[in-house]
């Protein structure tokens, strides 16, 4: 069972998905945080906010962290890794956009869907296996681990010298490009290639 003190994510960090947002290759990992109360499992509904008319799945690689890690290089981060998950960075994309910021959009109950299963290290570990989306068994997304602009090592060496991350703690580490809306009814899947799928119906809030 998981149970993270705090979910750090990577913004941007396939290069397709940047210029899909009009957004400027990244220099350096971009990190925000989602809220605990975003966290959510399988099965559950991703719940639409009555504040935004624009909501879109990004389906992402999920880390695992199995130590503490503070001020690790990327070279030994993955020494520090339980292992590894698939979720859904669930985005109000029309408040992104008016706030300019990522906390709002990012931030609202049930916008971190994840598969509480995860896969240890010693029988994954990221290459060129897909991270795909798919809304109503229609595919959207489909990119590769390997595509990713910052490793999942160098994703750890920057925040862990930013913030001491704890056992449990999850890392969002980016989506591909295809990132689109989902609607009250629709079912999600977030497959990463060799660790499950991750589903969720989605409804309208009450």
């Amino acid at each position: 069972m998981l149970s993270p003190t705090k979910i750090v994510c990577i913004g941007l960090n396939y290069r397709l998905h940047a210029l899909e947002q009009g957004k400027p290759i990244p220099e350096e990992p971009v990190i925000f945080l989602k809220a605990l109360s975003a966290f959510h499992g399988e099965s559950s509904p991703i719940v639409l906010p009555e504040e935004s008319s624009e909501v879109h799945h990004e389906a992402e690689l999920v880390v695992v962290m199995g130590k503490r890690a503070k001020k690790v290089n990327a070279a030994e981060a993955l020494d520090y890794v339980a292992g590894f998950t698939c979720g859904n960075d669930v985005t109000a994309r029309d408040l992104q956009r008016k706030d300019k910021r990522y906390t709002r959009a990012k931030g609202f109950d049930t916008f971190a869907p994840v598969l509480p299963r995860f896969v240890p290290l010693s029988e994954w570990i990221p290459g060129d296996q897909a991270v795909i989306c798919r809304v109503n068994g229609e595919e959207r997304q489909r990119g590769l681990v390997s595509d990713m602009i910052f490793s999942v090592g160098e994703c750890i060496e920057y925040i862990s010298s930013i913030m001491t991350l704890e056992p449990g703690d999850l890392i969002f580490t980016g989506t591909p490009s295809g990132v689109g809306p989902i609607h009250d009814q629709d079912v999600v899947e977030v497959e990463v290639e060799g660790i499950g799928v991750l589903r969720n119906p989605v409804q309208r809030s009450s």
